[in-house]
C-alpha cells in the first residue's frame, strides 16, 4: 500500500498559479461578449458595404426597366421616341417662326409710329397747331399809314412761301397760315380778326438765304414798300422761334372717315 504524501500549503499555492488554456469554445464566447476594436471596425465595415450592395441592386432593377422587353417591343419603343422627338422639333420650329414674325410686326407697327409722329409734327407746323423753331428771317416792315397797302403785304407773305418758309407769324402775335384771312381796316391791317398796324414784324421759318433773296430781288416785295415810302430790315439767324398758334375751326358739314 503505497504512502500518501503529506499536505504541503506551499505546493497547493504553487499549483493554483499556474495558467490554464482557454478552449475554443471559450475564446469565441470571449470574443462574442467582449469584442476589440479591431473587431467592432471590421463589423461597420461590413455592414455599410452590405448596406451599399443591397441599394445598389435595387437601383439597377427599378433603372432596367427594358431589359425584360422583347427586340419587337424595343423597336416599337424607339419608333415612338423618334416620333415624338420628331414633333417637339416641329413644335420648336412653329414657335420660332411666330416669334420672328411676331418680332417683324412690331419692328413694322413701331416704324409705322415713327413716321406716323414725324408727319404728325410735320403738319402740325405747317398747319401751324404746334410751336415752331428753327434758321430764318426776322422782317420788320415799316410804311407810313397813309401808303399802307394789304396787297404789298399779301405778296411778300406770298414770296416767302414761293421760297420755303414752312411757319410765320406777324407780330409774335399771329399765326400765318393758308386759311389765314387779311382785312384792311382804319389805322392797319386786321389778320384772323386781329388788329395789327406798322410796323410789322413778319418771323419765317426756312433757308436764311433763300428767304431774303426772295424779299430784295429787283422789283419784288423790298422795291414795292420803298415806293410807297416804306422801308424793309431783314436779319437772319439760325434760331427762330414762333410760338404763336393757329385755332382749326370746327368744321360745320364733314366728318372724319373712321
Amino acid at each position: 500500500m503505497s504512502e500518501i504524501p503529506p499536505f504541503d500549503p506551499a505546493a497547493a499555492a504553487a499549483d493554483e498559479n499556474v495558467a490554464v488554456e482557454p478552449t475554443g469554445v471559450q475564446r469565441l464566447r470571449r470574443a462574442l461578449l467582449h469584442p476589440g476594436r479591431g473587431q467592432v471596425v471590421v463589423g461597420v465595415l461590413v455592414a455599410i458595404l452590405g448596406a451599399a450592395g443591397v441599394t445598389q441592386w435595387r437601383i439597377a432593377g427599378t433603372d432596367d426597366d427594358y431589359a425584360g422587353m422583347r427586340q419587337a417591343d424595343l423597336i416599337q419603343a424607339l419608333n415612338g421616341l423618334q416620333a415624338a422627338s420628331r414633333r417637339t422639333e416641329q413644335d420648336i420650329n412653329d414657335l420660332e417662326r411666330t416669334r420672328d414674325a411676331l418680332q417683324d410686326n412690331n419692328d413694322k407697327t413701331a416704324a409705322a409710329l415713327d413716321q406716323a409722329r414725324e408727319d404728325l409734327a410735320t403738319l402740325g407746323v405747317l398747319a401751324g397747331t404746334v410751336p415752331a423753331t428753327g434758321p430764318g428771317i426776322r422782317m420788320t416792315v415799316t410804311v407810313p399809314e397813309s401808303h399802307l397797302s394789304l396787297t404789298y403785304l399779301l405778296d411778300g407773305i406770298e414770296e416767302l412761301r414761293d421760297a420755303g418758309a414752312e411757319a410765320m407769324e406777324i407780330n409774335d402775335a399771329v399765326r400765318i397760315v393758308a386759311q389765314s384771312s387779311f382785312e384792311t381796316v382804319g389805322g392797319g391791317i386786321e389778320v384772323d380778326g386781329r388788329l395789327l398796324k406798322s410796323p410789322f414784324t413778319i418771323e419765317a421759318i426756312g433757308d436764311p438765304d433763300s428767304l431774303r433773296t426772295a424779299m430784295n430781288f429787283s422789283g419784288g416785295f423790298v422795291d414795292d414798300i420803298a415806293l410807297d415810302d416804306g422801308k424793309v430790315v431783314i436779319k437772319r439767324s439760325q434760331h427762330v422761334e414762333i410760338e404763336s398758334l393757329h385755332s382749326e375751326p370746327k368744321p360745320q358739314y364733314a366728318e372724319q372717315v373712321q
